[in-house]
């Protein structure tokens, strides 16, 4: 979390900077939530540790931690013994404290778990969508949430934050998500209207691959790296970009729509998916691989799956289409490099993660590419956008939790 009000590692109050002039509601809502997210990422910790890593007085501390506890968000969980001095009370979040509803929804499955406010899983299922439409995929969705919650043991209303991982790009000019790929009528107002009728006004909802890319950034290889691209080949094709820390969504949401680019020429190109979802994506995606296998006379290939199985079994031609695959996403990946020039690139999706294919894009990297950042294969699941959804929702919940603490006080 960054501070910005001139204090001292991010607190304030302690005459810094200025911080005088603030608001004393204002200078005890920004150093809550300064200890609550050293809390949230080092504890159990003391009193003292919190006061030397931000910089804030004993006093300071001793004060917000009062506040905290008293507002629920955090508790005594014992105390550190065998060490000069007196017993020091350790400090962790209360994990009761609310709760969070991650939902991933896609044309044919629908996954969801509910984490308490420390992170820790308390239920999790994916079920395969039966929805015709958008109206019966939102009531899928509210099933799925109503058995979670049961499998959790809470009520929904314990919920701080529900955040959907989805296809698509928010315009607020229609109030509406576009750009939403294979999901019928999902582009239309009203199911953005339908979502927040059965989730609340607050619900989140964040691109889908977006979402994987927060998880790599939590959970995966993106962990201590300060640029690096998310760059999904599956069923569709698509890219979550994190620049200096932060995901980055563009001035109009589409940062990392990389299924658009102009790429036409792979031999399971379809000029009318490509009007649909974009060149690139109708190009390389799995029925891409799916149509130029069949094209090339490869039998028994009705999933990019079975065409990669084949090529492992030594199936010249479906090797050939293989490696056809590589180049097109190799193009893609070195056009990431020329522009943004990350750190890292993380291939995922059923594609990105095949057994083989990270080397086969490497290599053709090597000849293309005016720099090799390191490209590695991604080792989070089909529960990846799921885990993305629930990490962005703690931050969420955690803001609007102490901003309430310090209304309250």
């Amino acid at each position: 979390m960054t501070v910005v009000t001139g204090g001292v590692a991010g607190g304030v109050g302690d005459g810094v900077g200025g911080a005088s002039a603030a608001r004393p509601q204002l200078i005890r809502e920004i150093n809550e939530r300064v200890l609550l997210d050293h809390i949230r990422r080092s504890g159990p910790i003391s009193r003292t540790e919190l006061a030397g890593l931000t910089g804030l007085s004993k006093p300071t501390v001793s004060a917000a931690l009062s506040s905290l506890e008293r507002s629920g968000l955090v508790h005594v969980t014992g105390q550190r013994t065998g060490v000069p001095g007196p017993a020091a009370s350790l400090y962790e979040v209360r994990p009761e404290a609310g709760y969070v509803l991650g939902l991933d929804v896609g044309r044919e499955f629908l996954r969801g778990a509910i984490s308490d406010l420390s992170g820790s899983v308390r239920a999790r299922l994916s079920v395969r969508t039966k929805a015709g439409d958008a109206m019966a995929r939102i009531q899928e969705l509210a099933d799925l949430a109503v058995t979670l919650a049961t499998e959790a043991g809470i009520q929904l209303t314990q919920l701080t934050q529900t955040v959907l991982g989805s296809p698509g790009v928010y315009d607020p000019r229609l109030d509406a998500l576009t750009l939403t790929g294979r999901l019928s009528g999902w582009d239309s107002p009203a199911t953005l209207a339908a979502l927040r009728d059965r989730f609340g006004s607050s619900l989140m909802i964040e691109n889908d691959i977006d979402a994987a890319a927060i998880a790599e950034r939590v959970h995966g290889h993106g962990r201590n790296v300060d640029s690096f691209a998310f760059v999904s080949v599956g069923t569709g094709i698509g890219m979550g970009l994190v620049l200096d820390g932060k995901l980055r969504h563009g001035s109009h949401g589409v940062a990392g729509e990389i299924g658009y680019l102009p790429f036409t020429e792979g031999s399971g190109s379809d000029p009318r998916d490509a009007r649909k979802r974009g060149g690139f994506d109708a190009s390389a995606s799995a029925a891409a691989v799916v149509r130029a296998a069949r094209r090339a006379g490869v039998r028994g290939t009705s999933t990019a799956e079975k065409v990669f199985a084949a090529a492992a079994r030594g199936d010249v031609v479906a090797a050939a289409v293989v490696a056809e695959e590589a180049l097109l996403v190799a193009k893609a990946v070195c056009t990431v490099i020329t522009v943004v020039d990350p750190d890292l690139i993380v291939l995922g999706g059923g594609i990105g993660q095949a057994p083989g294919f990270l080397e086969a894009v490497v290599k053709q990297l090597r000849q293309m590419a005016p720099v090799l950042p390191d490209v590695k294969a991604s080792v989070l699941g089909t529960e990846t956008v799921v885990a993305g959804c629930l990490a962005a929702g703690l931050d969420r919940s955690w803001q609007s939790l102490v901003g309430r603490t310090a209304n309250s006080v």
